[in-house]
């Protein structure tokens, strides 16, 4: 099972997992973000490789730069990748971690709080493609993942905002009450020391979802809440060059799959209400979006990987907070009836 660490001593911990996983090569993939990061790092022999910052570098170009790094420089199936940075370099250094040489080891050490709580646990890598999110990948799980709060009070915050837009989503999957201490917590004025257990609950929610279900074919569907509406608002801001956070994709995305799972599975309209205050209080700008751009979103959520048959959407709903119902489809009307229904909530 993948081994969760979590530490505010990121260095010692990454030097006896090396020290025990004694790699003939060792290599620290960050971006230009958090290259000081890895720098301080980094183990004596190690070396760093550096890609752009940010999701428009999460393509074929960069995880071919990784290959050709790894290549050139001897390195075997013996050797050991470690991956420092947000959500995007997990996930592409996963990715090429699982291709080269067939597999090699790997450890992330996640530096915002999105990478924390979702990217860099689970075993999904993979790298965005013709701007389709997460188009490309693999499942393959980090030997370890060093989690600590100590590189957040950095990070700007729209960022942890974002991370804590997984965070919610992993609420509503496990129960009301978890759900009830997130839509507690204040994230505008949020306090790192207060988020530190919230987190490790949220991460252990995802762990247990992934252990019974490590290759996604049940329950580890639950965890796809929010994301079939929410990669579609992601990918059309890529398209229109006008890139927003994977979280607050995500965050406008529950709303629009709560109302879904209002009107097909009786969940309550209350709580719309409420969810829809903390979206204005902290996730806005939302997505421009107007009913001019309803047909170009279904067809991006007929595109999703998560649709199991050809000219089906395929959601995660809600009954109840905590009360996951997974394969669930819905017609281009409802959909578009949703969107109705959440640009009306928040006033667009």
């Amino acid at each position: 099972m993948q081994k969760l660490i979590f530490t505010n001593d990121v260095s010692n911990e990454l030097d006896a997992l090396i020290n025990e996983m004694a790699p003939d090569k060792v290599a620290m993939l960050c971006d230009s973000h958090t290259f000081q990061i890895a720098e301080g790092l980094a183990p004596s022999g190690a070396e760093i490789i550096c890609l752009g910052a940010g999701d428009e570098n999460k393509n074929l170009d960069s995880v071919s730069e990784v290959w050709t790094h790894l290549s050139l420089n001897g390195y075997t199936r013996n050797s050991l990748l470690v991956n420092v940075g947000g959500g995007m370099i997990t996930d592409l250094g996963g990715f090429a971690a699982a291709c080269f040489k067939r597999g090699i080891r790997f450890i992330n050490v996640p530096t915002t709080l999105l990478g924390a709580v979702d990217a860099a646990v689970g075993g999904k890598t993979g790298i965005n493609f013709l701007d389709f999110k997460n188009e490309i990948g693999a499942f393959c799980e980090a030997q370890a993942v060093i989690i600590s709060t100590r590189y957040f009070s950095t990070l700007p915050a729209a960022e942890l905002r974002s991370g804590f837009a997984e965070m919610l989503k992993h609420g509503l999957i496990s129960s009301a009450e978890a759900y009830g201490r997130l839509m507690a917590f204040d994230i505008v004025e949020a306090d790192l020391d207060a988020l530190l257990p919230l987190l490790q609950e949220s991460v252990e929610v995802k762990r247990r979802i992934v252990a019974e279900d490590p290759r996604e074919q049940g329950i580890r569907r639950a965890l796809n809440l929010g994301h079939t509406a929410g990669h579609a608002f992601e990918s059309y801001a890529l398209e229109r060059k006008e890139p927003i956070p994977h979280g607050f994709a995500v965050a406008h995305g529950l709303l629009v799959e709560m109302i879904l799972s209002h009107l097909q599975l009786g969940f309550p309209s209350s709580e719309l209400h409420r969810y829809a205050s903390l979206l204005r209080e902290a996730y806005f700008p939302a997505p421009p979006i107007s009913c001019k751009d309803y047909d170009a979103l279904l067809g991006l959520m007929s595109h999703d990987k998560k649709n199991r048959r050809t000219g089906e959407i395929n959601f995660t709903l809600l009954s109840d907070s905590g009360v996951p119902v997974i394969d669930r489809t819905a017609t281009p009307d409802e959909i578009r009836t949703a969107l109705d229904l959440y640009r009306d909530l928040l006033g667009l």
